[in-house]
């Protein structure tokens, strides 16, 4: 048999672990991973090579219905996941709603491409309920290959490895064999100090926030980073400072932190907040953030 590459596209509904399930299986944390909906907003791609296979993943944004021109473009990248796929991923959970969004499950159901259909959180849950779930989804994506698994706990990603590999078409590479994202390096500097937002931010703030490297340089053992957080009302730019700068601080040092291990180079790390209003309904600042 010959080499096998293939695009395995992640799907499903926010909150399920589509992006711990990417990371777990990449080996590396390409997607941010917070407790709160869409955190995911663009179309991440971890690749994993072996001798006589490749397999390029892609971690999307959770399903949703668009409120902004933002959102409308997170879906883009969704629609567009399921029409190039060579093995789709839809990641659901124990708790989720099995009929939320139907209509993507029709458009998955309709699909001449291997589908496995990852059931997560089952260490949240019983055995004879697992099985229950699993009896469901056959008849709701008949021909599904059905794996429960619980991410958090690495139980079971062998077996959805193992499926993946199997699945895969006959293909040389995609990508050079050392590649391991379509990503730059700005990209996940952003998105490491969008995850701090997120984690340090409560209700709408992480939602108006998106960040923006205006400087990304190395100078020999140290890299120095200049980012603005954008906002969209002149209220979250004072939340996002806080009292005298001790939340920005916290933040800018959270991602310091963080930064420094992914780059595996001591970073000097300096923030900025920018009020840019209603920039997730304005076409033209979606583009200067990297949304089409």
């Amino acid at each position: 048999m010959g080499h096998k590459s293939g695009f395995v596209n992640i799907l499903g509904n926010p909150n399920v672990g589509k992006s711990t399930i990417m990371n777990a299986l990449v080996g590396e944390n390409l997607s941010i991973i917070t407790s709160k909906a869409q955190t995911t907003r663009h179309r991440i791609m971890g690749i994993v090579n072996g001798d006589d296979f490749q397999i390029v993943y892609s971690d999307t944004p959770g399903i949703i219905k668009p409120n902004y021109k933002l959102h409308e473009s997170m879906m883009k990248f969704v629609s567009s996941a399921i029409t190039d796929a060579d093995i789709l991923l839809y990641v659901t959970d124990v708790e989720e709603d099995m009929l939320r969004n139907s209509e993507y499950l029709k458009r998955i159901g309709r699909l001449r491409i291997p589908v496995v259909l990852l059931i997560n959180k089952i260490d949240l849950s019983s055995h004879s309920r697992v099985e229950e779930l699993m009896a469901k989804w056959e008849k709701v994506l008949p021909g599904a290959f059905i794996i429960p698994l619980s991410a958090k706990a690495g139980f079971n990603l062998d077996k959805v490895f193992g499926k993946i590999v199997g699945l895969l078409p006959e293909s040389p590479p995609y990508y050079p064999k050392d590649t391991l994202t379509d990503k730059t390096e700005r990209f996940f500097a952003s998105e490491i100090i969008r995850e701090k937002v997120f984690l340090n931010y409560q209700k709408e703030i992480p939602y108006s926030a998106e960040i923006e490297i205006e400087e990304f340089t190395r100078e020999k053992d140290l890299l120095r980073i200049r980012a603005v957080i954008h906002v969209s009302r002149d209220t979250q730019k004072g939340i996002i400072i806080g009292k005298k700068g001790a939340a920005l601080k916290k933040t800018g040092t959270e991602a310091r932190i963080d930064l420094e291990e992914f780059f595996g180079s001591r970073v000097y790390l300096e923030l900025f907040v920018k009020v840019t209003k209603d920039w997730r309904s304005k076409e033209q600042q979606l583009k200067r953030f990297g949304y089409r």
